[in-house]
């Protein structure tokens, strides 16, 4: 018999659930653990801000579909963790943070950084315990795989305190369990049944597919069904590329319309939240039948009833649904599908004349059309900001799965270069693109550190507006004003490749010089103060609080 400590025990729990890579601090009482996880394989990457390491483990779980891990030290350092947490909780993302804590046998004594952590994180988790035995800690380390990757997929938070982490036990004494594998379940035949029914008699249908269905590696199966019923398609801003955006059957330009004038509407894994207007009128027809498929019990007919909820899998029920085309009749060449077609040539041919601007300063959609064009067909784009955020949504297609990562609902401003570095560590060797403001990109700058030294050739782009949102003529807005820092030269100090570009002819050699450069670079784009972008207001929110 051979005694082991706890920190041993979780490192050999990690490593049975897969786990290859983690974002923290060091400090006590985790170091320790930090350094197991070392010798046994797992990279670690230590970060600036333990913020960062939970945005960045955010990205990473959205990056690859598995659970991203983030730890940190006691008091404060965990406390650091909670905003990035929060942003996985409103955005279903499945994040297991690791928190050290005093030791329980002093608990109540007052002892260093001794508050009661656990408390603070429960309402931003799934699921947050704390360890007390251990011989337990590969039981609790399984349990935050199952809790975080449940019906509905999110954080999850592990209170280790001191004592716990550094107690040996024999090893007869510790049970592993084995490494937890998600179960699928398909919807009701009857349902799926029904649902075909009501698309098959609709004459202006439209799929939304969203973060249910890129968890549950749905593309391939949405896809099919979009291209055997030739249904129209759009996905929420996180699940981007769950189907190529230059696919015929995509209208970027027509999303308002193809919304608003829908007489059926196919939920694919989203939630009836803000980001789609509550499912709510004028946003969606008063009438409007929706069909939603949805893991989560819970969510079906919540903020506005449906004429039929489908609980399951959305790759499971997606099956099952193709399963049941024989006869059904393609839409592709309908009149509905031709509208929106028309709408959409429209609004890109309004959007390209902006790309194709040569004015000084450079208006934040030239800059957007020299990325787009400039990147490969698999790169991974980041967005962070305000104006910049929303232009690069309505320019810069998306054509693979988890292509596309943002703070998501919670609309939390910084993460971008943090999410990069999580993108570019799941993803060795493939473009990772920051697209962000410079207001957003100061709050998190000091990652360019992180990933000159962990070697990740992130390319941070930044629309340098010279402040918090667009300016506006003739009227100052308190705090708005930032100064035109030289993020170039920020990033040439911490080791990184910097440009600075005011000309729109000068911004195409400049990103590909940045991203030829083998290292992380910051182009550094001064854009118009003024330009402000048009975007479905988050009015149906404020129309809650009337």
């Amino acid at each position: 018999m051979a005694q082991v400590p706890g920190y041993k025990l979780i490192v050999d729990q990690l490593k049975r659930e897969g786990v290859d890579t983690i974002f923290y601090i060091m400090g006590g009482p985790i170091i320790d653990l930090a350094g197991a996880c070392q010798d046994a394989g797992i990279r670690t990457i230590d970060v600036r801000h333990e913020q960062a390491a939970a945005m960045a483990a955010h990205a990473y779980a959205r990056a690859t579909g598995r659970p991203g891990v983030c730890m940190a030290a006691s008091g404060p350092a965990a406390t650091n963790l909670l905003t990035g947490i929060a942003n996985a909780y409103t955005d279903c993302a499945p994040v297991i943070a690791l928190g050290g804590a005093a030791p329980t046998s002093q608990f109540g004594m007052d002892a260093f950084q001794e508050f009661d952590q656990v408390s603070c994180f429960k309402s931003v988790t799934r699921w947050a315990e704390r360890a007390l035995h251990s011989a337990r800690l590969p039981e609790l380390i399984n349990r935050c795989f199952r809790e975080a990757m449940g019906a509905k997929p999110g954080p999850v938070y592990l209170d280790l305190p001191g004592d716990v982490l550094y107690k040996r036990v024999e090893d007869t004494e510790v049970y592993y369990p084995p490494a937890y594998e998600r179960t699928a379940l398909p919807g009701d035949p009857a349902a799926v049944n029904r649902a075909l029914d009501i698309l098959r008699k609709a004459e202006r249908p439209i799929v939304i597919g969203g973060s249910g269905a890129a968890w549950a590696g749905a593309d391939r199966e949405m896809q099919e069904f979009v291209e055997r019923t030739g249904i129209p398609f759009w996905t929420t801003p996180q699940s981007r590329g769950l189907i190529p955006e230059d696919h015929d059957l995509s209208f970027l330009g027509a999303r308002s319309a193809g919304f608003s004038e829908a007489d059926a509407v196919l939920l694919v894994g989203t939630r009836m939240n803000f980001i789609i207007g509550f499912g709510a009128s004028p946003r969606f027809a008063a009438d409007v039948k929706f069909i939603m498929i949805n893991s989560d019990a819970a969510e079906v007919g919540h903020n506005r009833p449906v004429e039929m909820g489908i609980v399951g899998d959305a790759r499971r029920v997606l099956e099952q649904l193709n399963a049941g085309l024989d006869g059904f009749p393609n839409k592709r060449d309908s009149p509905w599908v031709d509208h929106l077609r028309q709408v959409d040539a429209a609004r890109r041919d309004q959007t390209e004349a902006q790309i194709a601007n040569n004015s000084m300063p450079m208006h934040p959609l030239r800059l957007c059309g020299e990325v787009r064009d400039a990147v490969k067909r698999d790169a991974i784009i980041v967005e962070d900001g305000h104006e910049i955020m929303n232009f690069a949504r309505q320019s810069i297609p998306s054509f693979v799965p988890r292509g596309r990562i943002n703070a998501g609902p919670n609309g939390c401003m910084g993460v971008g270069l943090p999410a990069a570095v999580g993108a570019a560590a799941a993803n060795p060797g493939r473009q990772v693109v920051l697209v962000g403001g410079d207001g957003s990109f100061g709050m998190n700058i000091q990652e360019i550190d992180t990933a000159v030294r962990h070697k990740l050739p992130v390319v941070c782009v930044i629309s340098h507006n010279g402040g918090w949102t667009g300016a506006i003529r003739d009227r100052k807005v308190p705090g708005r004003d930032l100064l035109m820092t030289r993020y170039d030269e920020v990033a040439k100090a911490f080791g990184a490749h910097g440009e600075y570009v005011e000309r729109p002819e000068d911004l195409r050699a400049a990103l590909e010089r940045a991203l030829n450069c083998g290292g992380p670079a910051v182009v550094n784009v001064v854009v118009d103060p003024y330009a402000r972008a048009t975007t479905q207001a988050f009015g149906s929110y404020s129309s809650k609080l009337s």
